[in-house]
């Protein structure tokens, strides 16, 4: 058993050393100490720096509790590496020691004929099981919950319901939450743990749950279930069907997962990058993930530039524009950039909408009349200062309000307007805001300049 004990970066090589002395020396006895002493996320972690002949050497000595935890700890391509060593009865041996909720995980990345065969020779209740499981999408509630929880009839009495808790435990995750259904094994409510045991053995547990108005569906989003376990402070969530019968539940453990993975994704996603692409992704993956979003972006350079070619006699009359006006179009992608990450933050937790909220444009746009001042004002007096032209600086002020207003409008609606229509707002907003403020600030900028040459000559 894994006593998942501190364990510091620093000592990896000393990780590494011990490891390696087990292969060539092989140890049962040792190695399990090992996996006792050591959490097996940082022992996967040193796994990852040996060769596979050497991985399977140190994965042959362990006990299948120990195999099961690291299993459980590995990514995706150590998983496989892994259960390539053992038989389908092996690995069946070794899930006796994995919760469902991982069992199924690590099925779901398995070739498609080995998982049939594994869950051909598993017991139909098991398997079953996890065929439900594994019949949801990966990211939806369904494909993340765990089936290991207690659930008892609303018309038992105490006295049989903790008699049948005694029974069920050792193999359930959850105890301390008890779920109460009816017949049809529709959710009733909750009862835990501690007010059960302090009950009269003959009050039925209908008197005794109360109503939790909290659920999600199993086909609904993980991002669903992490918004109402955040908000409300939850610490199980229910997964029902869409008759209210309970399939399984969601624990606060595996939503800090997901709410790590989607932040991930998201920033991924924002940067034009594909969600799946790690550091030490194949090179010609990492090319095919990027050059797409490369493309995208060349066109907009494209847009904006073809904007400053409408204004080139304006440029070439007054050459101190060329050096002012990337400050209005990067100054007004930064005040975009900061609305967009407040909005995207925000519609992450489930805290705003286009249809509620649309009204706070309106903050927007008095944040970019007050901060397009103020920046105008500093920068126009610079660039007075500097080319002698006192008009120059009117015509900064006036077009870093303008483009501000435009990214604050730009940066607050576009990721409200795309998450209203169901498209990921943090795949496409960045990319249309960058678009917006280039192309408006030069716009504004140059046309402004353009209007009142005159005055610039």
């Amino acid at each position: 058993m894994n006593t998942a004990k501190n364990y510091y970066e620093s000592d990896l090589e000393a990780l590494l050393s011990e490891i390696r002395e087990i292969i060539n020396n092989p140890d049962k006895e040792r190695a399990s100490e090992l996996c006792e002493n050591i959490h097996y996320v940082d022992i996967v972690e040193a796994l990852d720096d040996f060769e596979d002949d050497e991985i399977k050497s140190f994965i042959k000595l362990l006990e299948f509790e120990d195999i099961a935890g690291i299993l459980e700890n590995s990514w995706e391509e150590m998983q496989l590496l892994i259960s390539s060593f053992f038989t389908n009865e092996e690995l069946i041996s070794i899930f006796s020691y994995m919760n469902n909720a991982d069992i199924a995980d690590f099925l779901g990345v398995m070739p498609t004929y080995r998982r049939k065969e594994i869950l051909k020779f598993m017991k139909a209740s098991d398997s079953n099981i996890l065929k439900l499981i594994l019949s949801f999408d990966e990211e939806s509630a369904g494909g993340i919950m765990t089936t290991e929880y207690i659930a008892l009839k609303e018309h038992l009495s105490v006295k049989a319901a903790l008699t049948k808790i005694k029974e069920i435990a050792p193999q359930t995750e959850i105890i301390e939450y008890l779920f109460i259904t009816d017949n049809h094994h529709r959710l009733k409510g909750i009862v835990d743990l501690r007010k059960l045991l302090v009950a009269p053995e003959t009050a039925i547990l209908s008197e005794l749950y109360e109503e939790f108005p909290f659920f999600v569906y199993a086909t609904d989003d993980q991002e669903d279930a992490s918004i109402l376990i955040t908000k409300y402070d939850l610490d199980i969530l229910p997964v029902v069907n869409k008759n209210m019968a309970i399939l399984g539940i969601i624990t606060s453990d595996e939503i800090m997962h997901v709410i790590d993975q989607e932040y991930s994704e998201d920033i991924l996603v924002m940067s034009g990058v594909n969600k799946y692409e790690e550091f030490d992704s194949n090179f010609f993956e990492s090319f095919k993930n990027r050059i797409p979003w490369l493309s995208i972006n060349m066109i907009t350079a494209f847009i904006a530039s073809s904007v400053v070619g409408l204004f080139s006699s304006t440029i070439e009359t007054v050459v101190a524009l060329s050096a002012a006006m990337p400050i209005v179009a990067g100054m007004g992608g930064n005040a975009g950039n900061q609305t967009l990450s407040i909005v995207l933050t925000s519609l992450a937790r489930g805290e705003i909408s286009l249809k509620e909220d649309w009204k706070l444009v309106f903050k927007e746009i008095g944040m970019g009349m007050l901060n397009g001042t103020i920046v105008g004002i500093v920068t126009g007096t610079v660039l007075a200062i500097k080319y002698s032209n006192p008009f120059l600086s009117v015509i900064m002020i006036a077009s870093m309000i303008l483009n501000m207003i435009v990214a604050g409008v730009v940066g607050f609606l576009i990721p409200l307007i795309l998450d209203h229509i169901n498209i990921d707002p943090a795949v496409s907003s960045s990319i249309m805001l960058t678009a917006f403020t280039d192309t408006c600030g030069f716009f504004i900028f140059l046309g402004l300049s353009t209007l009142f040459l005159p005055k610039l000559i």
